[in-house]
């Protein structure tokens, strides 16, 4: 069993430890968090303990750790995280959904989190660092480079290259055979039918709303 640290004490993380809780593989030992900004000693019935002091109260040698936090600034608060950790020694795990469907000869690397109806065909590499919520599907062939976070019910189809620390919203599809640059967003519902430039942003219009209230439609 591997005795785990989860970074944060946010939402993700605290769906973290409930997936973890439930995984015989896996003991939440501890969460960890900046020192500025911990103000509590214990969350989800696991100790709270400042990240600067976390290698001193349980060693990298005896511990791994995980950090499932957001994409807050284009997924670079846990690109740097990631590489604080890492820095002090620490091994991290990923944890892959037991009701995700993954091809045996795909590739998931470190401090990954892949949660439920995940699809990921054969032939697809998922760098460092990734997040794939829940419901999309990850077509053969594809690579997603580190530190991405796909939101759910995308579709990456057949032979995508998704760049560095990419945000794919809800819904949005992505055609076979292109690659997506480093650092963009890509909005709820888009389609994207060819190569994008680093640090894009790409956003589907919002359904309009009708000048007819609900109160006088007919028939409903």
């Amino acid at each position: 069993m591997e005795k785990v640290i989860v970074f944060g004490l946010g939402d993700i993380s605290q769906i973290a430890k409930f997936y973890l809780s439930h995984d015989e593989n896996y003991e939440v030992v501890a969460f960890t968090i900046d020192k500025e900004y911990l103000e509590k000693g214990s969350f989800e019935n696991s100790p709270v303990v400042a990240f600067e002091d976390i290698d001193s109260i349980y060693p990298p040698s005896d511990f791994k750790m995980f950090i499932p936090l957001s994409y807050i600034k284009v997924n670079k608060l846990r690109e740097q995280k990631f590489l604080e950790a890492k820095g002090k020694g620490y091994k991290f795990i990923s944890y892959i959904s037991p009701n995700a469907t993954v091809a045996s000869n795909s590739t998931i690397g470190e401090n990954c989190f892949v949660f439920e109806d995940n699809t990921i065909q054969p032939f697809v590499t998922i760098e460092d660092n990734c997040i794939l919520w829940s419901g999309n599907h990850i077509g053969h062939h594809s690579v997603i480079k580190a530190n991405c976070f796909i939101a759910s019910h995308v579709v990456i189809s057949g032979g995508v290259e998704i760049g560095e620390n990419t945000f794919i919203g809800v819904n949005a599809t992505l055609r076979d055979h292109i690659k997506v640059g480093k650092s963009n967003v890509i909005g709820a519902g888009s389609l994207i039918l060819s190569n994008t430039e680093d640090n894009k942003v790409y956003m589907e219009k919002a359904t309009e709303v009708s000048r007819v209230p609900s109160n006088r439609l007919r028939n409903l």
